[in-house]
């Protein structure tokens, strides 16, 4: 039945906009939630949704503009002008329109600051003196304070005073006449108290903070780890700054994992995150050529293992049949150690200071892993090459030894040099995540190729 709604409803609006009629248009749309508004409006010629954001109040639209991708609030910008698109600013969130207002260029920045309101003003480019990847650049001011000699029914009039947006009222700060943030508070004790009850009597002051220099990174971490809607932020004077909220956190812990996921697979992060559709096939080239290109070219060792054991090959012409086996086995483990090692680290498990425990633990891992490897490629050596001709000196099932010796040994060192990369890096004082699967591939193909040259030379020869 809900379906069937939808859809009736879907058709409407798409009757609506062909018919331009934007009076009956707006009328449904409010009563929708606004991401499903922003995606419809996304669709919108410029000039048509300008002539739809007209039948909005100035705190609708700024609603709407904060949910719409950052092109399209350029676009908006550049046709409303300064002066027309200010009305949309100022009722922006605090935190999302300092993205756009940093995003603009210096003379634009100079010709929208006139029509701001001064306290509008004061805020965008004071947060925007904060570095982007710290609580500062992504905190902000839209949160309700009270102080705490207040009585409760004191306290719930200043919240109505600071008017902060529905989605933020949930946590009141409680601060001194000087800012000082002492603990916070809820809307829900506050209405519960007794309208004379001290807000002292009711602050939680053991509670999670972050400081406005702290990496970014760190502050999501707290809000995850302690499951909070927002978390204050103060200065070093102790004084409340902001606020990071929930959803703000979130975005920074995809970001940070997208560029993580990037360098591990050997591709260069962007600056900005693009969607796949929105960038170029240049641009995939430039971000991914430099890592592959590299290896490929460290990869000429490989080749100059495989030229030096050429007569090997030509008198058992075997070992080049089995050789992809143990490259690709050699290169699944690395590079699952090395994951394993890398997702730990993000998330706190581990540390430099564990590295003897992790190589320990994983050397336990990798020699369960290369029995159970070591026996099916045995079984497999046997399966597809029997009845193959080989030299008289030699047989079938010593081959098939020394081949999953040679796979067992593989695993082994794959794995450690897996795990041991991202920490090296780490000591180093590099990012672990730049232990890319393509590095990881590329060396333990070489490190692959000796063991199994060395076992084939050792064995049969």
């Amino acid at each position: 039945m809900i379906t069937v709604d939808t859809d009736q409803r879907n058709m409407v609006i798409e009757g609506l906009i062909a018919a331009r009629e934007w009076e009956a248009l707006v009328t449904i749309l409010k009563k929708m939630p606004v991401v499903e508004v922003v995606e419809i409006l996304g669709e919108l010629k410029d000039s048509d949704l300008i002539d739809v954001l007209g039948y909005f109040s100035e705190e609708e639209q700024g609603y709407i503009v904060s949910d719409f991708d950052l092109e399209l609030q350029l676009e908006l910008f550049e046709k409303l002008g300064p002066k027309g698109f200010a009305k949309i600013f100022v009722q922006m969130a605090s935190d999302l329109r300092v993205d756009l207002y940093q995003e603009l260029d210096r003379e634009d920045q100079l010709k929208l600051l006139p029509y701001l309101d001064k306290k509008t003003r004061e805020n965008v480019i004071r947060l925007s003196s904060y570095d982007p990847e710290t609580a500062g650049g992504i905190m902000s001011t839209d949160f309700a304070t009270i102080i705490g000699d207040m009585t409760a029914a004191q306290a719930i009039e200043k919240v109505r005073s600071d008017a902060p947006s529905k989605k933020m009222i949930y946590y009141v700060y409680v601060v001194d006449r000087d800012m000082k943030l002492h603990g916070f508070t809820t809307l829900k004790d506050l209405i519960m108290a007794e309208p004379d009850t001290s807000i002292w009597e009711i602050v939680y002051k053991d509670f999670a903070k972050a400081e406005v220099d702290e990496d970014r990174e760190s502050v999501a971490a707290k809000i995850e780890k302690y499951d909070l809607v927002a978390i204050p932020v103060i200065n070093k004077y102790g004084q409340l700054a902001g606020i990071v909220r929930h959803d703000e956190a979130m975005e920074v812990i995809q970001a940070e994992q997208t560029e993580d996921m990037e360098k591990f697979m050997g591709i260069v992060p962007a600056e900005e995150g693009l969607d796949y559709p929105e960038t170029t096939v240049i641009s995939h080239f430039r971000k991914r050529i430099t890592w592959v290109a590299s290896l490929a070219i460290i990869g000429v060792i490989s080749g100059m293992i495989i030229h030096s054991f050429e007569e090997a090959l030509s008198v058992l012409i075997i070992l080049a049949l089995y050789m992809p086996m143990v490259a690709d086995s050699g290169g699944n483990v690395g590079s699952q150690a090395a994951t394993v090692v890398i997702r730990a680290m993000a998330l706190g498990q581990i540390s430099l200071k564990n590295w003897l425990m992790i190589l320990l633990k994983e050397a336990r891992i990798a020699i369960l892993l290369s029995f159970v490897l070591g026996i099916i490629a045995f079984g497999k050596v046997l399966f597809l090459s029997w009845g193959m001709d080989v030299p008289d000196q030699h047989n079938l099932y010593f081959l098939a030894f020394g081949i999953a010796l040679a796979l067992s040994l593989q695993v082994v060192t794959s794995t450690l040099i897996g795990a041991s990369l991202p920490l090296l890096v780490k000591r180093l004082g590099g990012d672990p995540a730049v232990a890319a699967s393509p590095a990881i591939t590329t060396l333990v193909d070489i490190t692959g190729l000796l063991i199994y040259f060395g076992v084939a030379t050792l064995m049969f020869f």
